[in-house]
């Protein structure tokens, strides 16, 4: 409470205590630009007591000359956006397809996917099970000491079940919805190991898991669900011991991808991106090795990204040694380890957001769309992470998570196409990702990680705009291009 009067007075004091207004976690307001001239304010508290809250509009006035102002140059414009989103993973379908009623789950789509909810369009899947499936299997499984290298046994029956159901529900609601496809493991006979667990691909069957995945792309095409870019490999330095997963060296990612997969993906007609690493900031050294590889470099279309180890730092460094290649940021769960809403507000709001797009990335996933009551279902790995949202098995009730909000902050404002733009500037402790969306609406978004509310000043050509941002707060700005005075 003192955090937040001490908020209210610095607003009191520049004239615009009534720029916040409370709102609970209802139906959200249709988000736009607003009038020339005018912008639009949307914010989340530090305590809570604020979602994506839409607050009263604030006007422009001419430039001053403060130094501290946040400079927005509209003709610095940068990478283009593909959007923002979460994993449909088997236990987020499984929820979605066989505990909501049909009703209740269109309803939350459309919360979730819609134009006038989230707007989510980037979905990871996962190719076969990971630690959130109730089965661990791949597509191609045969008896163990059996191999099946014509891939006769190729099967799409277990995205079919609930997967495929529940994505092409969610794309009947957003049909520019982009999908990233990744494995957790190839199938058991590809491995030394011969099991889903653990070990890695043996190199004569680099041909045969390139064919793996050109049968599930077509199975998804097939579906209508065509699949924009995949990743070679989830985690591929990590080697989960009561899940699926698989340890894939960087020069074996190289080889893989140079020989067999990218080739073949080069021969398709539908074009798939292919993007290397999908692992954490802590080893940029990975990536850098698959770049640094001609043949596979050809293939490569760029780098995903997950939060759980280093410093986002990695994803700038990286890009910096190649330019050419986009950056994305594929994954990060919340869970119970860290329940306190503001301190999940504000670290994913800098670390997932505003950090991979300063550093040039396109997009943000989260992990799980939907988890239940209990965290799951899940067979191994993560037993206290949390979704996007939490549906409750036995009510079937809707709980929106901060994880809903930190995406509502950029995927309600920020549409497919969107370029990001060059911000600089601004008091001590914000940081800020700036965006033109194609009908020539601005986005600014701010975080305020400090205990005391900061002046906010926005300057964009010869216009300003002012006010305070509270301690804490994150808050999303729209507006069109004010005409030049």
């Amino acid at each position: 409470m003192i955090l937040r009067r001490a908020a209210l007075r610095a607003l009191a004091a520049l004239g615009l205590a009534g720029a916040l207004v409370a709102c609970g976690a209802g139906e959200l307001p249709r988000a736009s630009g607003g009038e020339s001239g005018e912008v639009r304010v949307w914010s989340s508290s530090a305590d809570g007591t604020r979602k994506l809250a839409p607050g009263s509009a604030l006007s422009f006035g001419s430039a001053g000359r403060e130094s501290d102002a946040i400079v927005i140059d509209p003709a610095a414009r940068r990478q283009e956006v593909v959007g923002f989103g979460a994993a449909m993973t088997d236990a987020s379908a499984q929820l979605f397809e066989q505990v909501l009623h049909r009703d209740e789950r269109d309803q939350l789509f459309a919360d979730l996917f819609g134009a006038d909810g989230l707007a989510l369009n980037f979905v990871r899947v996962p190719i076969g099970a990971s630690d959130f499936s109730t089965t661990h299997y791949s597509l191609d499984d045969v008896p163990p000491g059996q191999t099946d290298p014509d891939l006769t046994q190729f099967s799409m029956a277990g995205p079919l079940a609930a997967q495929i159901p529940a994505l092409k529900a969610a794309k009947r609601i957003n049909p520019g919805l982009v999908l990233m496809a990744s494995p957790w493991s190839a199938p058991a006979w590809m491995k030394d190991t011969g099991s889903l667990i653990k070990g890695q691909l043996r190199s004569e069957f680099y041909g045969a898991y390139a064919a793996y995945f050109g049968r599930y792309l077509d199975a998804m095409e097939r579906e209508g669900l065509p699949v924009g870019y995949i990743s070679v490999q989830n985690e591929p330095r990590f080697e989960p011991d009561n899940y699926p997963g698989m340890r894939f060296p960087a020069a074996a990612r190289a080889r893989f991808i140079g020989d067999h997969l990218g080739p073949l993906l080069a021969a398709r007609k539908t074009r798939v991106g292919i993007l290397d690493w999908d692992h954490n900031w802590d080893h940029p050294e990975e990536p850098l090795a698959v770049l640094g590889d001609p043949a596979a470099a050809a293939h490569v279309t760029g780098v995903a990204w997950h939060c759980y180890a280093g410093d986002p730092a990695a994803m700038e460094a990286v890009r910096a040694a190649h330019p050419d290649k986009d950056v994305f940021f594929s994954e990060c769960s919340g869970g119970e380890w860290e329940p306190g809403w503001g301190s999940v507000l504000g670290w994913m709001t800098d670390n997932l957001i505003i950090a991979p797009t300063r550093a040039g990335s396109r997009g943000t996933m989260l992990w799980n769309l939907a988890l239940d009551e209990n965290h799951g279902p899940h067979l191994g790995g993560c037993g206290d992470c949390r979704g996007v949202v939490t549906i409750d098995r036995k009510t079937r009730a809707v709980t929106r998570n901060v994880e809903y909000y930190v995406l509502g902050h950029v995927s309600r404002f920020v549409r497919p196409g969107a370029r990001v733009l060059d911000s600089s500037g601004g008091a001590s402790g914000l940081t800020h990702a700036a965006f033109r969306n194609g009908d020539g609406s601005m986005v600014l978004l701010v975080h305020n990680g400090t205990s005391d509310a900061r002046a906010l000043t926005v300057r964009t050509g010869s216009q300003t705009f002012r006010t305070a941002v509270p301690a804490g707060e994150v808050m999303t700005f729209t507006w069109l291009e004010p005409p030049p005075r």
